[in-house]
């Protein structure tokens, strides 16, 4: 590894600290316990295919079924590809390191890696809160629900859902790449999390701070807003339904999403919080882990198990394909 040594002022205070100009960092394994290695490769191998075939079905019995050709399962299609892309920047190359018993990950390739971590993670949650909006319209104006949702208003939010991941992709991007010095080379989690990256940076990170909380709580606050207000206007409409099977009718057509979006949001902001309060990086680790690949392997189950249009469409496109 290429290393070049400085002794320059790291922070405010007046010691000088020697640092590194670095060309890869290294990344945390989850265990070091080099007989559960097999067991790691076989069980994330395992997931990430799990994964990859539960959305890649959900999008092949949606396209084949002109039942499902609706807004909510576009929305749906687009959601399964974006978990597909999301669990693809952090688990091959998890599986390759315990495979090669490798830790590091070249600079270049960990800032690839954090822009399209930040891109489909982004992409998913807008995902959901236009998916909320749906299911707003769904209930709340069922008699405009076409006019409403038409194919252009559709296609339009998943490109602003993807235009708005890409400026907090590369707000990101931008702010790493400002970072030329390191307190350290290693990364206390297993894919280049923007925080840790941040907190190795060996400069004044206030004014960098203020505009990734600013950008995160553009792309953070604003869709778990969107969703609760869609779904206090969805509980509303509902508890308005004078018969008990006209509500269940009703709300069981939010099950499934309400589901995925407690899944998804209650593991994120777990995250945070649990790494905000406990300081050991396994820990953290581990519930990165329950965010960045359980989520996206579950989805596919919530939707199937729930959804009884999804169940049909399924046996529908296993019986053409047998």
């Amino acid at each position: 590894m290429w290393l070049i040594q400085h002794s320059i002022n790291c922070s405010n205070n007046i010691e000088l600290q020697n640092l590194t100009l670095v060309s890869e960092f290294h990344l945390m394994r989850i265990s070091d316990d080099p007989e559960l290695q097999p067991i790691l490769f076989g069980l994330f191998l395992s997931m990430y295919l799990v994964t990859v075939l539960g959305n890649l079905i959900i999008i092949l019995a949606v396209n084949s079924d002109s039942n499902l050709h609706t807004p909510m399962y576009f929305f749906l299609c687009n959601l399964s590809l974006a978990d597909i892309c999301f669990i693809s920047t952090t688990v091959p190359k998890m599986i390759v390191n315990i495979q090669t018993h490798s830790k590091e990950i070249i600079y270049v390739g960990c800032l690839t890696q954090m822009s399209f971590l930040i891109l489909f993670g982004c992409m998913d949650g807008l995902l959901l809160t236009v998916m909320a909006y749906d299911r707003f319209v769904a209930v709340c104006h069922p008699l405009h629900y076409s006019l409403i949702m038409n194919p252009r208003l559709c296609g339009s939010l998943v490109c602003l859902s993807l235009l708005i991941s890409l400026v907090d992709s590369q707000a990101h991007n931008l702010i790493a790449l400002q970072i030329i010095y390191f307190k350290d080379v290693k990364i206390s989690n297993f894919f280049c999390d923007p925080a840790q990256l941040l907190n190795l940076a060996c400069f004044n990170t206030f004014i960098n701070n203020i505009v990734m909380y600013f950008v995160g709580a553009i792309s953070g606050l604003l869709p778990i807003s969107g969703i609760f207000f869609s779904y206090y206007k969805i509980v509303f409409s509902i508890l308005k339904i004078p018969s008990k099977g006209g509500r269940y009718k009703a709300f069981s057509t939010c099950g499934s999403h309400l589901s995925v979006v407690c899944l998804f949001y209650g593991t994120a902001i777990g995250v945070y919080l649990g790494s905000a309060v406990s300081h050991s990086p396994r820990s953290t680790a581990v519930a990165s882990l329950i965010y960045t690949v359980v989520t996206p392997m579950l989805n596919p189950f919530i939707y199937s198990l729930r959804n009884k249009d999804i169940k049909r469409a399924v046996k529908r496109l296993h019986r053409r394909m047998l």
